[in-house]
């Protein structure tokens, strides 16, 4: 798996549909994690960790909007954009779905295409570098398309890796990772690379971004993980 692919947890009871929209999400580069029921959804989102969510709403036991409520009253799910697919098309459906949590709301039968260009949607705000956005924080600019990186108008030299630990942290500034999620999010899930090498990696980017003098934007959290600002 690419460290750089966001995911794309798809929860969706009816096999054919769950097959279809996943074999679309991988066609589009999404790392793709399928659950069929909202219990297993639950756990997955702490394992897996996704960008986005793609929720249907009517599953056994556990319904969608109940997976939906429980994530966003949770601190680390409540930001995770949720699409939710429902065949309810009434507007008191809707508004429920949306007043839940869900950040989209997409009524049976939808397009495939409108459904993937909603999803991408969704990532631009989740993750805007992913995405190929361009991103600010302070004086720090980082254009994802052109891999540039300038502090202060001045070029910075980072490697593949500084550059990927920069981008995780300019999508969420004030955010504290821990290394084990630093792991995932730069090296990928199915790496293994030691905890210490996070702090090796994170010595070099703290080196560029002071290399034209200013601040360390860097924040050490002991016991915890690093966060810009």
């Amino acid at each position: 798996m690419s460290a750089d692919q966001p995911t794309v947890l798809l929860v969706e009871d009816e096999p054919a549909q769950r097959e279809v929209l996943s074999y679309n999400l991988e066609a589009e580069g999404f790392r793709v994690a399928c659950a069929d029921n909202g219990e297993d959804a639950l756990l997955l989102v702490e394992e897996e960790q996704p960008d986005v969510i793609v929720l249907d709403w009517m599953m056994p036991n556990l319904s969608g909007i109940e997976v939906c409520r429980r994530l966003k009253m949770r601190s680390q799910t409540r930001s995770v954009p949720i699409i939710m697919l429902s065949a309810r098309s009434e507007e008191v459906d809707r508004v429920r779905g949306l007043e839940t949590g869900a950040d989209d709301y997409v009524v049976k039968p939808y397009s495939i295409v409108e459904l993937m260009a909603r999803v991408r949607a969704q990532l631009r705000r989740a993750r805007p570098a992913a995405a190929g956005l361009r991103l600010e924080f302070d004086d720090i600019v980082l254009d994802a398309e052109t891999h540039r990186v300038t502090r202060a108008g001045a070029p910075l030299k980072l490697g593949p890796t500084e550059f990927r630990l920069l981008s995780t942290f300019m999508e969420k500034p004030g955010r504290v990772w821990s290394r084990d999620q630093l792991l995932d999010r730069v090296w990928g899930r199915d790496i293994y690379v030691d905890t210490r090498t996070v702090d090796v990696h994170i010595g070099r980017l703290r080196k560029a971004l002071t290399a034209h003098g200013g601040a360390d934007p860097l924040r050490t959290v002991r016991g915890t993980g690093y966060a810009l600002g």
